[in-house]
């Protein structure tokens, strides 16, 4: 048996998986494009932050030296606000009217908020019963980040928080990954799209919509569909020209030991690197990885809906997203609330439902299918736990690691 061909346990194929992709590049997009995407270059401060002493409470800018108890009522100089030129405050008991967001007036160095200040036309009288404090609502220049500081590295995901720090680059374009092309072929004679008629021995095809789903919930939309029959010869030439256009192909069914399981000899004679096929899992055993001698991975997923969804999950989609250059994100560990029973020596992928019990600990409602094939059992569950070989009794409270769908 040769290297590629013995069966690997399910640490080993991802790490294998992983070392061949190696990512696709970068391209530059407007910010408006970013959201969602994997930043591949360091985003610096264009200045500092806050550029200027701001002030953060609406009031009445003063001198804290200038306020005693005989001295509460203040001269009005002026108005500040929010994105004017810093006014100046002029000797002594004088004040200027601010609005929060506005640059602190020069010589100014407390602020007194409005709901402590009568206005009386040009004079503003303090409370008798509060009493300023030097500094208080004021932002300081550069007290968040100077000029120049790093404030996003490559690698990070740009969701909500990171959008708004881009904007404090000072560019209207960033570099991001370029995300794969991929097309998820579907194979077998069985399969029949929704729309179309239905014989008495086929079934709809699943398995190519779950993966494109799966994949655009983590930002892979450049997904294309097809269905193959089981026709070798038309296989060989549509993956053929498959993999001369796109960057990434998943397959799913006819990867198993079958008479017309043509996958794995069609891949092979397209000269493709056979990595390794078959997993010491349950369920997608079957499972199979090479690369087209461009480089280009291909993933042949087996058939059943439930095996196929998994490894989709639990390999592919986590190794696409290593391939952008994203940091890694830690493991999502859970409890099991029930004791699990199973005997054969693979790793099991269990389909689980999370609740968070009452000190707060997430914990994993063991959910199993009644054979692989069994997709709708699924409807509900929000991932599965991997369940480790060598053991074959899991009791209420053990940890394991948890994949979201």
């Amino acid at each position: 048996m040769t290297e590629a061909r013995r069966r690997i346990d399910v640490a080993e194929a991802a790490a294998l998986i992983r070392a061949r992709l190696t990512g696709w590049g970068t391209v530059r997009v407007p910010l408006d494009a970013a959201q969602g995407e994997i930043l591949r270059q360091a985003i610096t401060a264009e200045r500092d932050q806050p550029p200027f002493d701001r002030v953060t409470m609406d009031g009445i800018a003063i001198r804290c030296r200038d306020f005693g108890s005989e001295t509460r009522r203040f001269a009005v100089t002026g108005t500040q606000a929010a994105g004017r030129p810093a006014l100046s405050l002029p000797a002594g008991a004088t004040c200027v009217a601010i609005m929060t967001g506005a640059a602190l007036p020069e010589g100014a160095d407390t602020v007194v908020p409005v709901e402590r200040v009568t206005r009386d036309g040009p004079a503003a009288t303090i409370a008798d019963s509060y009493q300023p404090v030097p500094g208080q609502f004021i932002h300081r220049r550069a007290s968040d980040h100077r000029r120049g500081e790093t404030l996003l590295a490559s690698g990070t995901l740009l969701g909500a928080p990171e959008m708004a720090i881009l904007t404090v680059g000072g560019t209207d374009t960033v570099e991001v990954a370029r995300r794969p092309a991929i097309t998820v072929v579907s194979t077998g004679d069985e399969l029949v799209d929704v729309g179309q008629p239905l014989g008495p021995t086929q079934i709809r095809s699943s398995n190519d919509r779950a993966i494109a789903a799966a994949l655009a919930t983590r930002g892979f939309i450049d997904c294309d569909r097809l269905h193959l029959p089981d026709d070798r010869a038309l296989l060989e030439t549509a993956l053929g020209e498959l993999l001369a256009e796109q960057d990434v192909l998943i397959l799913t069914g006819g990867v198993s030991m079958g008479e017309f399981d043509y996958v794995p000899q069609v891949l092979l004679a397209l000269g493709m690197e056979l990595v390794f096929h078959k997993v010491l899992q349950r369920p997608g055993m079957p499972l199979w990885f090479g690369v087209s001698p461009a480089g280009k991975p291909v993933f042949a997923l087996p058939g059943n809906p439930v095996s196929s969804l998994v490894c989709l999950v639990r390999y592919v989609a986590p190794a696409l997203v290593a391939a952008l250059g994203a940091v890694p994100r830690p493991d999502v560990i859970v409890r099991l609330d029930r004791h699990v029973q199973f005997e054969p020596d693979l790793t099991y992928f269990l389909p689980v439902t999370l609740r968070y019990g009452a000190d707060g600990e997430c914990l994993a409602t063991p959910k199993p299918t009644n054979t692989s094939g069994d997709f709708v059992a699924l409807g509900g569950t929000d991932g599965f736990v991997e369940l480790p070989r060598g053991m074959s009794e899991f009791a209420p409270g053990y940890t394991a690691r948890f994949y979201g769908w």
